[in-house]
């Protein structure tokens, strides 16, 4: 199995070793960025452009790692047993299996996503080590070793917002989507929007990457904020020239798509403030 990108994700070639070096290798492939930089998407596509089955875990700050295994339902169980169903008497009826587990079982190779793992508490990844490592687990309430048939592309996606252990960084192929430059973005935005008038791609670039530096920002947009934003753009017929002032002076026309909280529109807001002071 080789990625190569599809006609839908522009992936560089930085990126595309990285995910051909972790299929090759079976290791988890860890891939960090600014959010809104295409690491769920990647999964999807490498999943898309390989011919598999996706199944995706999304991690939550609740979300335990015995949930991604199986979870034992014994309240259902207890319930059954009062109304006297014979279901009781067999535990695997109250198994419920989780995404690793469904992963496991599959009978072909498919990628697992394993998405914003920095969600969960710190435990989270050191409680995976062993069946991502082993890719097997044990039912302690059946008493069977589950162990996966085929070894899945395991994708684990992370937006930095917690240090992840040493142990579980040394099983992992890590990559980082650095945020696109102009030109890659420029093709990003073409492959959505096909036929986009390219001086209103250019005018909008311009101003996306000066708002990106304006110091003091709290949020940076991100790759699915410029496209949101040039989306916007285009259903309104914004004229390429009315996107030429110094983004300093005012607001970006339709910010909301761009500047998503209230610090950051004051920071735009004062900006042009003291820009008219000055004149």
């Amino acid at each position: 199995m080789h990625f190569e990108g599809t006609a839908d994700y522009i992936a560089d070639k930085d990126l595309m070793v990285a995910v051909n070096a972790a299929i090759r290798l079976e290791r988890p492939l860890l891939v960090k960025g600014e959010p809104g930089t295409g690491k769920t998407e990647l999964a999807r596509q490498v999943a898309a452009a390989l011919g598999v089955d996706l199944i995706e875990w999304n991690v939550k700050s609740t979300t335990k790692a015995q949930q991604g295994l199986y979870e034992y339902d014994a309240v259902s169980r207890l319930r059954d047993s009062q109304l006297g169903d014979e279901r009781v008497h067999d535990v695997a009826n109250y198994i419920r299996r989780g995404k690793l587990w469904q992963a496991f079982a599959a009978d072909k190779k498919v990628v697992l996503l394993i998405d914003e793992i920095d969600k969960a508490d710190i435990e989270f990844p050191n409680d995976l080590l062993q069946e991502l490592d082993r890719m097997e687990f044990h039912v302690y309430e059946t008493g069977e070793t589950v162990k996966a048939k085929v070894r899945p592309i395991v994708i684990i996606t992370s937006n930095n917002e917690k240090e992840l252990p040493d142990a579980f960084l040394r099983r992992c192929f890590f990559h980082y989507i650095r945020f696109p430059d102009a030109e890659t973005l420029a093709r990003i935005i073409e492959v959505h929007y096909p036929g986009i008038k390219q001086a209103l791609v250019r005018n909008a670039l311009n101003q996306f990457y000066e708002i990106r530096e304006v110091p003091g920002l709290k949020k940076k947009p991100s790759t699915s904020e410029a496209l949101d934003w040039i989306r916007l753009l285009v259903a309104d017929d914004v004229d390429p020239a009315d996107l030429r002032a110094d983004p300093k002076n005012a607001l970006p026309k339709l910010h909301g798509a761009l500047l998503k909280n209230e610090q950051d529109v004051h920071l735009f807001e004062r900006m042009a403030f003291m820009a008219r002071r000055e004149r």
